[in-house]
């Protein structure tokens, strides 16, 4: 799953507010057609556009729906799907068929350049859609694809959280990250605390079930400083976090970069068919990119 949008925006950012906890509404966003799927969309948001180097956080159902995602193109980020229920095909350019369901982690890493699709079939589906921004120094990485079918679980009074990126109380995901962060997801039975990296900022998300303090819908912003987060019910919550990211970035459409004129360069070798592979076996035309806005993209910092 992907940016769909025929007009997507420019992500401004400025200096951080430092408030102790913000609650980070999403807005609803269609894919595909007349019949398209919801998502409800927090990262980037109206203020905060990054949570460490995350920096796109779709969450959809649970809902009746096939997605059908065409071939569209991806630079200087890595795709992660997490599924809560169904399961999703993943095509790419590498030539990578591979199918993910709940528990399982699907990452692509874009570097330079990578293009895929995603389908299911008319099921419920439930989970979200995240990118990470690469850093400078890795963001012509080449591209790659992984999928772990078993990751490592913390386990603590209350809680055992699944790690599905990065690092989280001494257990680490085998899956490749660039920089330092966490994906995670917490199911919730009773009540605990779950260790936090006090250098790291982070947001929760509730996916089901009750879990104090949380709303299905909003992603809860927790800023750096904090060792560990209290969590009681029953349910399943999305923890991502990692160390604020400090350079600044152009994010449009599917494309991260780092300048106006490297955006536009992306986007005309995609719709001149270079630079990003073909996706084989798909039943459909590639994704047209959008028309780029009228004012200069800029880079920006990680908040509004």
């Amino acid at each position: 799953m992907s940016n769909l949008e025929l007009d997507p925006q420019e992500i401004r950012c400025g200096s951080d507010t430092g408030a102790d906890r913000e609650v980070l509404e999403g807005r609803d966003v269609p894919l595909g057609g007349p019949r398209a799927m919801s998502v409800s969309r927090t990262l980037p948001g109206a203020h905060r556009r990054m949570i460490g180097a995350w920096c796109f956080l779709d969450a959809y159902g649970p809902e009746q729906s096939a997605m059908r995602v065409p071939p569209h193109p991806h630079t200087g980020l890595q795709t992660v799907t997490w599924l809560v229920e169904g399961d999703v095909l993943h095509r790419d350019s590498l030539g990578t068929l591979q199918r993910v369901r709940p528990g399982q982690l699907n990452l692509m890493t874009a570097g330079r350049g990578i293009s895929h699709s995603e389908e299911s079939p008319e099921t419920v589906l439930h989970g979200v859609q995240l990118w990470v921004a690469l850093p400078g120094e890795h963001r012509h990485v080449a591209p790659a694809f992984e999928h772990h079918p078993a990751l490592p679980v913390l386990e603590g009074s209350g809680y055992a959280a699944t790690v599905v990126m990065g690092s989280l109380g001494g257990v680490s995901s085998p899956a490749s990250a660039y920089t330092p962060l966490v994906g995670a997801e917490i199911a919730v039975d009773g009540q605990g605390e779950v260790p936090l990296d006090p250098a790291f900022e982070h947001g929760l998300l509730l996916l089901d079930g009750e879990v104090a303090g949380l709303e299905r819908g909003p992603l809860v912003y927790l800023p750096p400083g904090r060792s560990g987060v209290r969590v009681s019910g029953r349910g399943r919550v999305l923890l991502i976090g990692g160390e604020p990211f400090g350079e600044e970035i152009v994010m449009w459409w599917n494309f991260v970069g780092r300048s106006h004129d490297e955006i536009a360069a992306y986007r005309k070798e995609w719709m001149e068919g270079e630079g990003f592979g073909a996706v084989e076996g798909f039943d459909g035309a590639p994704l047209p990119a959008p028309v780029l806005p009228g004012t200069r993209l800029k880079p920006r910092g990680r908040v509004r």
